[in-house]
């Protein structure tokens, strides 16, 4: 093999790493699950009042993402969001991150939660629960400077047994 070989095997590795370190960062944003940090005691309330995310990995590869964002909507109108900072999971592994809850007007979103909180838990229906809208989006971008997103839109009831589950796979 002649050192022009060498030459352009090596960079054609170097360009093709960013690139595939990238989309496992795009699949493994799709793959990832998550709950509350403490099994079984979630609540909107608590959200609000910041906390911990569980993370899992369920990939055989490492991934990372730069931004963690759930976004609760009731009627249309935006209540609030707990954001998650950057983390990086090893393969087929979980981590724990502190998230930070934000709102134009916290005393209504903690209302709100706590309202959706007591119905959810079999409490009497105040407000239509077909109206809270949970938007869980997870940022990670290509090559570090191209934005990229995934968004799941799901159904607060649904979010709330998300956040509840038990066990994780990588439990």
């Amino acid at each position: 093999m002649n050192k022009y070989s060498v030459i352009t095997a090596i960079a054609i590795i170097v360009i093709v790493t960013p690139f595939v370190f990238s989309t496992m960062n795009i699949v493994g944003s799709q793959q990832l699950e998550y709950r509350w940090h403490s099994p079984g005691t979630f609540s909107f309330f608590t959200m609000s009042n910041h906390g911990e995310m569980e993370f899992c990995n369920t990939l055989p590869f490492w991934m990372t993402f730069e931004k963690f964002e759930v976004s609760m909507f009731y009627t249309g109108t935006n209540v609030g969001s707990y954001e998650v900072k950057p983390l990086t999971l090893n393969p087929s592994a979980s981590g724990v991150q502190e998230g930070v809850f934000s709102s134009e007007n916290i005393s209504n979103a903690q209302h709100t939660f706590m309202n959706f909180d007591f119905e959810f838990d079999s409490g009497d229906i105040r407000l239509d629960p077909n109206q809270f809208i949970v938007v869980v989006q997870t940022h990670t971008p290509i090559l570090g400077i191209i934005p990229y997103s995934s968004t799941t839109q799901i159904s607060a009831f649904n979010f709330d047994q998300m956040m509840n589950v038990e066990d994780l796979t990588c439990d």
